[in-house]
C-alpha cells in the first residue's frame, strides 16, 4: 500500500509532481535533465552531494533503502538540494552549473519562479522503489540506450570507471547487487577479474532489467520511456513526447546545447575484445531490446 501524499515545501514551494530522470550509465539522462533545467518553472539539480550520498549508501546495501527510515533520509536530501540560496549553485558539479547557465555566484533559477523540481543525478536508477514512496505522485523519465554505445561512455568517465576498483567496496556491500549488476556473492571473485568492459556491461543489463521491472510496475500516468536513439534521430516526436507527459515545453537547442550526441558511436570506440565481451555479457537485453538481431 503506497503511503498518503507528504507535501514538501522547498523555498516556500509545494513540491508536486516532481520529475525524476533514471537510466544506465551514460544513457541520456544528462542531456533531458540539462534540457528540463531550461524549461519554464523547473528547478532540476543533478549530482549534489546531498543525494548522491544517500543514492550510493542505497546502491552498496539495498536493504537500507527497505527500512522505514529510507523514504525521509532521501526526501530530506532532494529537499536540501532543492533549496535556492545565492550560494546554492556553488555547491553543483560543474556539468549542472553549465546545464544551468551558471556563469557568476548566483543561483540558477530565481525561487519565485520555480514550480517544479527535479532530479536527474547520476544512478538515481537505484533509488526509484524510495523515491515512489517519498513522493507518489513523481513523474519518471526512463533512458534507454544501445548497451554498446553506455558501455564506450563508461570506459571514457574516470567517475564510473572508478567503481569498477575492487577497492571500491566495502564490507557492507550486498548481493545481489543491482548496481554493480552481481547477482550472488560467489560471483565477486569472477567479477573482480573481469576487464572493465564486461563489468559496465554488466551494470548496464542490470539497469535495463530494473527499466524493465518499473514499466510493469507504474502506470503510463507516471513512466514515459524514451530511447536515446529516438531523442536524437527523431527529436521532434520525442520532444512533443515529453512535452505532453511532463506539461512543460521541452526545448531542443536546450537538450542538445552546442553538440548533437552520436549514435553508434561504440563502432569507433570500443575495440574488438571489448565488443566481443559487451555482446556476450548482455546479449540477452541487446536482443530483447532490438540492438542485436535475434
Amino acid at each position: 500500500m503506497r503511503l498518503p501524499p507528504h507535501i514538501l515545501v522547498v523555498n516556500g514551494i509545494k513540491v508536486r509532481r516532481p520529475v525524476f530522470l533514471l537510466g544506465a550509465p551514460h544513457s541520456g539522462a544528462d542531456l533531458l535533465a540539462r534540457a528540463l533545467k531550461r524549461s519554464p518553472g523547473f528547478h532540476v539539480t543533478t549530482g549534489r552531494a546531498s543525494v548522491a550520498h544517500v543514492v550510493y549508501a542505497f546502491a552498496r546495501k539495498p536493504s537500507i533503502g527497505r527500512t522505514s527510515g529510507a523514504v525521509r533520509v532521501l526526501r530530506d536530501a532532494l529537499a536540501e538540494s532543492w533549496q535556492v540560496s545565492p550560494r546554492s549553485c556553488g555547491q553543483c558539479a560543474e556539468p549542472c552549473r553549465e546545464a544551468g547557465g551558471v556563469t557568476g555566484s548566483g543561483p540558477c533559477v530565481e525561487p519565485g519562479e520555480v514550480t517544479r523540481f527535479g532530479d536527474g543525478s547520476p544512478d538515481l536508477l537505484y533509488s526509484a522503489p524510495v523515491l515512489l514512496q517519498a513522493f507518489p505522485d513523481a513523474r519518471f523519465v526512463q533512458l534507454i540506450r544501445d548497451g554498446r554505445d553506455a558501455v564506450a561512455g563508461m570506459l571514457g568517465d574516470p567517475a564510473c570507471l572508478a567503481w569498477f576498483k575492487p577497492a571500491m567496496l566495502s564490507d557492507s556491500t550486498e548481493f545481489p547487487n543491482a548496481f554493480l549488476g552481481v547477482n550472488k556473492d560467489e560471483h565477486l571473485d569472477r567479477w573482480k577479474g573481469m576487464p572493465a568492459a564486461g563489468k559496465a556491461a554488466l551494470r548496464w543489463r542490470s539497469a535495463v532489467r530494473l527499466s524493465a521491472e518499473l514499466r510493469r510496475e507504474l502506470p503510463e500516468r507516471q513512466l514515459l520511456t524514451v530511447r536515446y536513439e529516438d531523442l536524437v534521430l527523431k527529436p521532434a516526436d520525442t520532444l512533443a513526447a515529453l512535452t505532453e507527459f511532463l506539461e512543460t515545453r521541452v526545448s531542443k537547442v536546450a537538450l542538445y546545447g552546442s553538440r548533437v550526441p552520436e549514435v553508434g558511436a561504440w563502432r569507433a570506440r570500443l575495440r574488438p575484445a571489448d565488443l566481443e565481451l559487451v555482446e556476450k555479457v548482455a546479449r540477452q537485453e541487446l536482443t530483447r531490446l532490438g540492438y542485436l538481431p535475434s
